[in-house]
């Protein structure tokens, strides 16, 4: 199975299942690479469907201040695009089976040249690929690259796309669309955006069947509540590492707040 069919998988077990697919974000490297890779895997086990690896870029673009504070660490600590996918193939090897997404920008993917880093993602275990400051006029290049090595293709949309770029953007998508919630940068909030439903139903009519995941500061169990009857998947990334860091990186906290999140999924079994 390519990364491809494996993302679509994911989606489709979670509408037959009446839910959406609960997706985290961890920076490979934070705090360290070894704890990095341990906490994936713990993620995996404690109920995580699709799992984003942030590989770090000195200069993001859509990164809140608690994940640049973790993607610097892991610069600091020396992690660049070869052990992320080191990192990526020691987990399929300790038997993490859930698919693997890349959250990269464009420099470090051009940087290593496009055949070359998309092949050796594949063949580390990637399924699929996120570019935030990659937008729609100039992705297809690296898209259809991805798309014939089974590469899930990931685009973001905004809550001001309008609904013709919307259908556009989604149309790319191979994996799913990701709506980030605001006009804004990543980072746990205590509440949702008033109009985020609204956003959420336009962009899934826009995406014409494709799954619209939403992100940007989904962090509390009540706002799993709120978007779980109409999101196709739900990103959580800074309130996993604030919990995270709160804990000292803890194996049972950080697979507690997982667990917590999917059985405030209306229906889920506790």
């Amino acid at each position: 199975m390519n990364g491809i069919d494996a993302v679509r998988e994911v989606f489709q077990r979670a509408r037959t299942s009446r839910r959406p697919a609960l997706i985290f974000y961890w920076p490979v490297g934070y705090p360290d690479l070894e704890t990095s890779i341990r906490i994936v895997a713990d993620l995996a086990q404690a109920g995580a469907d699709l799992i984003e690896l942030g590989l770090p870029f000195s200069d993001p673009l859509a990164d809140g201040p608690v994940i640049q504070r973790a993607t610097q660490r892991a610069l600091e600590n020396g992690v660049r695009t070869p052990h992320v996918l080191e990192a990526v193939a020691r987990l399929r090897a300790m038997g993490v089976r859930l698919p693997l997404s890349l959250m990269t920008y464009v420099n470090p993917i051009m940087a290593r040249g496009i055949p070359r880093f998309l092949e050796e993602a594949a063949q580390a275990g990637v399924d699929g690929l996120i570019v935030p400051d990659l937008p729609l006029e100039e992705a297809e290049e690296l898209r259809a690259a991805a798309d014939a090595i089974g590469l899930a293709w990931v685009p973001l949309a905004a809550p001001t796309t309008p609904d013709e770029r919307l259908a556009r953007i989604a149309a790319t998508a191979t994996g799913f669309l990701y709506l980030v919630s605001v006009t804004g940068i990543t980072g746990a909030r205590d509440r949702l955006p008033a109009d985020g439903i609204a956003h959420l139903r336009r962009a899934r009519r826009a995406a014409g069947g494709v799954p619209v995941a939403i992100g940007f500061g989904i962090s509390r169990p009540e706002h799993v509540r709120e978007l779980a009857s109409e999101a196709d998947g739900l990103i959580i990334g800074s309130a996993l590492i604030q919990h995270g860091e709160a804990s000292g990186f803890d194996e049972e906290a950080l697979s507690g707040f997982v667990r917590v999140l999917r059985e405030a999924i209306p229906g889920s079994p506790v």
